[in-house]
């Protein structure tokens, strides 16, 4: 059995659309085909939110609203497959900032209604969580750190539904935490990639930074308070130099990065502790900073299991992940109708106590 599964993501500011196949239903793990990735189309909008330090919520709705259907027809195009060539439309519900989520459904209810193909609604942290099984067949379970601009959470994935939260950032997420810090030090947009070139020139020991909540048990994590000791660090060269040397602001950048690097370290050693699995896989945009990376590849090495990271293209918000996850979904016999609603909030783990609140529209994580 073939599907043949169109994938649709609006979350934040990347719209996107893929087409991904799975030419034996059985799925990877169970000795079937691997699912190939027939298109993978990403418009992002950097350009757009460059001035405002960050994404707009408004201008990446309209940004969405505009391009997801060349998005789309581009995907089917590169795909060599049309409408009636699919099995069913995937598409982002949630979490996100609501307007480019609704901008997601609201076109998949429009191919769907045309067409008469099943709708399946996806978690966007599910997309990252099950990145793994469509790269690399792996089963389950296995433990996934997921850590981008908008999250930061331990998942143990037992099934295609099945995520058991071990702990998570109970404020800032780091890739915010880069951005934020990017900002604090005058460097450009997306703050990731800036602050990892910066940090390259820097010595992570000359201005020491905390490592907050290693002094507590458990996998939470906090980073609020790493980014107001970065903006302190930076107070202080400016008011004894007279401004911010470039020689300091990059011995900066590299505190930061070494502290962000040793927190999530140790919290995932932690992580596999509490939680033994044979694999340990990363996703999110930060899971491109090879400080971070070459950290969390170490601490695999020591506990014996093997170290899962995603091409990058697959790590950042994308939607082949979205149609895969959808694939899973579908295998399940998940089918949503018009309905199906966008949620700003979605927690994958509902069983969990929310870590950062909650409130009439639900947990936030």
């Amino acid at each position: 059995m073939t599907l043949t599964v169109l994938g649709i993501e609006s979350s934040c500011d990347d719209t996107a659309a893929a087409v991904v196949r799975l030419d034996d239903a059985a799925g990877r793990d169970d000795g079937g085909a691997a699912p190939r990735i027939l298109s993978s189309v990403v418009a992002g909008q950097e350009t757009l939110h460059a001035a405002f330090g960050g994404v707009v919520p408004e201008i990446a709705a309209r940004a969405h609203a505009e391009r997801l259907d060349l998005a789309v027809e581009q995907a089917l195009a590169e795909a060599r497959v049309g409408l009636g060539d699919l099995d069913a439309i995937a598409v982002t519900a949630g979490p996100g900032l609501i307007g480019g989520v609704m901008a997601g459904v609201m076109l998949a209810k429009g191919i769907s209604a045309g067409t008469g193909l099943p709708l399946v609604g996806v978690n966007h942290l599910a997309g990252h969580a099950l990145t793994p099984r469509l790269t690399d067949g792996i089963g389950f379970p296995y433990l996934m750190l997921l850590v981008s601009g908008g999250h930061c959470q331990f998942l143990r994935v037992e099934g295609p539904e099945d995520f058991t939260r071990l702990g998570g950032t109970i404020d800032d997420a780091p890739g915010e935490a880069f951005d934020k810090v990017a900002k604090l030090l005058g460097l450009p947009q997306p703050g990731g990639p800036a602050v990892e070139a910066e940090a390259a020139a820097g010595d992570p020991r000359a201005i020491p930074l905390p490592r907050p909540l290693l002094d507590r048990p458990g996998c939470d994590m906090s980073f609020s308070g790493l980014k107001t000791a970065v903006l302190r660090a930076r107070d202080e060269a400016v008011a004894r130099d007279g401004g911010l040397r470039a020689g300091v602001r990059a011995d900066i950048c590299a505190g930061f990065q070494a502290a962000v690097a040793e927190v999530l370290a140790e919290k995932t050693r932690r992580a596999l502790a509490t939680s033994p699995v044979p694999v340990l896989a990363v996703a999110g945009g930060v899971a491109a900073n090879r400080t971070i990376r070459a950290a969390l590849e170490a601490v695999a090495d020591s506990a014996g299991v093997r170290f899962l990271a995603p091409p990058l293209a697959l790590c950042t918000d994308n939607a082949a992940m979205i149609a895969w996850a959808g694939i899973e979904r579908f295998r399940l016999g998940h089918r949503d109708g018009m309905e199906l609603s966008a949620r700003p909030r979605w927690p994958l783990d509902g069983r969990a106590a929310p870590m950062l609140g909650a409130g009439k529209r639900g947990a936030k994580a």
